[in-house]
């Protein structure tokens, strides 16, 4: 079974019967076990033409796609040197009860899936991490795992490159979606400097959460912004998407503004028409493309290891304001998916789904 969700419509979804295959030579075919759903999933279809999410993972029928999640698969039948049946990964999985892969680059730790149509498509995505060598997987937190793994790497990343990369570096660093998971793994890592402010911006109604998770230096609502100060150097991290906050940020601290990225859209459904903003003008972060020159530069080795300590500690930190909330079966998954893109799914609990 396959969730099919129409490209332009996210909330015209249905499940549609999978035909099963004779299994060819060098594939291995996966069974999901579970996976998560937030509103980076949301973000993954709203720029699936642009940004070719719909690609990993093609769809029977042209008008749907079958929208990227993170979480467990367990291989049930393999025909790949070095994939045995029964090893459990995690990686970048499709809302289906089974798929295949066509394993590349097969290792202890990891295998790609090297499939026509995931050529050309970020690494990271294509990457299934073997759990029995994983030196961060700690079966106690798959649920933050599949909550937090691929959003905390985006604020990691967002981190690194604002605090060592970045030139010059801010003092400040406001967060638009503060509530949401990846700036949360961005306001831990800042925390964890000691040396930078994160400014939390949010609705009315995530502000106790927000101040309850200790993250931020302080919080402020959306109408707020245009009383909004900050100290020394600072620097807009979006994750809403809402072009007018842009303008009320920009406006607001145009005379300490050093850098503006734009990470998401959480605000899916909004006005995303271009207006005129004072500089810095925004700029698209796109981790794929960051992570792949930081690992040139760093080496893989010692980018893995400092994003792996500082993900655990994560993990541990995560766990007095997250409880994830778990459910199965077909009904709650496609139940989950309109919560989620309705923006019903509240960050204290987080949704973890199986079949």
């Amino acid at each position: 079974m396959d969730y099919l969700i129409k490209r332009d419509d996210l909330r015209d979804c249905h499940w549609a019967d999978a035909p099963v295959t004779d299994l060819a030579k060098g594939m291995a075919r996966l069974r999901v076990d579970a996976f998560a759903l937030t509103a980076n999933n949301v973000t993954y279809a709203t720029f699936g033409e642009a940004m070719e999410y719909w690609k990993f993972f093609p769809a029977s029928s042209p008008e749907y796609g079958r929208v990227p999640v993170w979480g467990f698969a367990t291989v049930i039948e393999s025909k790949a040197a070095g994939v045995e049946t029964g090893n459990r990964v995690y990686g970048y999985l499709p809302i289906s009860d089974t798929f295949d892969v066509q394993p590349a680059r097969v290792g202890k730790e990891s295998f790609m899936d090297g499939a026509a149509h995931r050529q050309g498509l970020a690494p990271i995505y294509n990457t299934y991490i073997q759990t029995a060598a994983d030196p961060t997987y700690d079966p106690a937190f798959e649920a933050q795992q599949m909550l937090f793994r691929p959003l905390f790497t985006t604020g990691w990343m967002i981190d690194d490159c604002l605090m060592e990369t970045g030139d010059p570096v801010p003092e400040t660093v406001v967060i638009s979606s503060a509530s949401s998971k990846t700036a949360m793994a961005l306001a831990h890592c800042l925390k964890e400097r000691g040396v930078v402010e994160a400014v939390a911006l949010t609705s009315p109604g995530n502000v106790a959460y927000v101040e309850g998770t200790g993250l931020y230096a302080r919080t402020q609502t959306y109408d707020q912004v245009d009383t909004m100060h900050a100290r020394g150097l600072t620097a807009f991290v979006d994750f809403l998407g809402r072009p007018s906050l842009t303008a009320d940020v920009h406006n607001a601290l145009k005379d300490r503004l050093v850098r503006s990225l734009v990470i998401g859209v959480t605000d899916w459904e909004g006005n995303r028409a271009p207006i005129s903003l004072p500089d810095p003008q925004p700029e698209f972060f796109f981790v794929p493309t960051y992570a792949a020159e930081r690992a040139k530069a760093l080496g893989a080795d010692v980018l893995n290891k400092k994003l792996g300590a500082s993900l655990t500690s994560f993990y541990r930190a995560s766990s007095a304001f997250v409880t994830p909330q778990e459910a199965s079966g077909m009904d709650a998954i496609d139940t989950a998916w309109h919560d989620t893109i309705e923006g019903k799914v509240s960050p204290a609990t987080g949704l973890v789904l199986s079949f």
